[in-house]
């Protein structure tokens, strides 16, 4: 894994410790992010890139951290009624609700299976198949992302109906991996050529899972996690966790009842999301509190500590790099 550009972690300011926090009420939307953007039903939906450079095909996507942490760290904000189209992925996708209601879906036409989840659910979808999601509550609602891979596997494979829908409404994207509006009057430039669709004989390749063969190994909820974590932090995903992967990040989960009022630092960069309750991080220089939707991206080598801040529910996932390289998912 590439190694983090910070020289003494235990100096940091609290200014400079401020800047690794991106808070949910100054996340900067892209609504122009993908090739769906124009098509009804997606044309509603907000793209939002925390830690790294994600996936998006626009060149108007804001980027909060570009520290490389081996893994992306995204949102995707909806209304009610707003879906992603079907896409596949080459490195993990891994979702997990901070409000509202969503519908995942997956195949090659969306019908092969499908899963409803509830705030702090978790999702680790794999990878190889058409994928989709869908807000079905009744507000706004957000899930955040974690992609594998400092360059989350090169782009986003689209089922060819997404492809073909969005030249009706006005975008292309280009084989270069960047969209174009012709509402906008742009064109392809004349070394691009348009992203070829995916043959008959390709898309036998992408596997059509039922929902007996993922839920069980790929989602986990959270009132199971908030159980299991009565003493100690739960591994939600990794090779000998609830969920078993190895995608080049491990997913933990810690409630009140297995928080650390002790310091302690790890040699591996990591990123902490609360999903409910205040959280305070305190290190050796300074303090912070995040609460949910926000995220702090902490140093290698910084001793710190992690505990609700005040009384009520309280839950957090934690994401740290390992050495396993991002790419398909494993199959123990």
């Amino acid at each position: 894994m590439r190694p983090e550009p910070v020289g003494r972690p235990e100096g940091l300011s609290t200014a400079e410790m401020e800047a690794r926090i991106v808070r949910y009420g100054e996340l900067k939307p892209c609504k122009t992010a993908f090739i769906d953007a124009h098509t009804p039903g997606s044309d509603q939906k907000e793209n939002f890139t925390i830690v790294g450079g994600g996936v998006s095909e626009s060149p108007d996507q804001h980027v909060h951290i570009t520290i490389p942490h081996g893994f992306n760290i995204g949102a995707a904000g909806q209304p009610p009624n707003c879906r992603n189209s079907l896409h596949s992925h080459r490195t993990a996708e891994v979702f997990f609700v901070l409000s509202g209601r969503w519908r995942f879906f997956w195949g090659r036409w969306g019908d092969a299976g499908e899963v409803v989840l509830e705030p702090g659910d978790i999702f680790n979808i794999p990878t190889g198949i058409f994928r989709g999601f869908e807000n079905i509550g009744a507000e706004y609602g957000m899930i955040m992302a974690i992609l594998g891979g400092d360059d989350a596997g090169g782009g986003v494979i689209w089922a060819p109906q997404v492809l073909e829908d969005a030249k009706d409404h006005g975008l292309m994207l280009g084989d270069n991996g960047s969209l174009y509006d012709t509402k906008k009057g742009e064109r392809l430039p004349d070394d691009v050529h348009p992203m070829p669709s995916l043959s008959d004989e390709a898309l036998k390749a992408f596997p059509e899972p039922t929902t007996t063969e993922v839920v069980p190994r790929y989602v986990a909820r959270y009132w199971d996690l908030v159980a299991l974590a009565d003493r100690k932090p739960v591994r939600v995903i990794g090779e000998n966790a609830k969920l078993r992967d190895r995608p080049g990040f491990e997913v933990d989960f810690l409630t009140r009842m297995s928080a650390q009022n002790s310091m302690h630092a790890s040699d591996r960069i990591s990123v902490l999301m609360p999903v409910r309750g205040h959280w305070r991080i305190s290190w050796p220089s300074g303090a912070a509190v995040l609460n949910p939707g926000d995220t702090m991206s902490v140093p290698t080598h910084l001793p710190y500590s992690a505990v609700p801040a005040v009384t009520g529910d309280a839950a957090l996932y934690r994401i740290t790099a390992t050495d396993d390289p991002a790419g398909p998912t494993w199959k123990a």
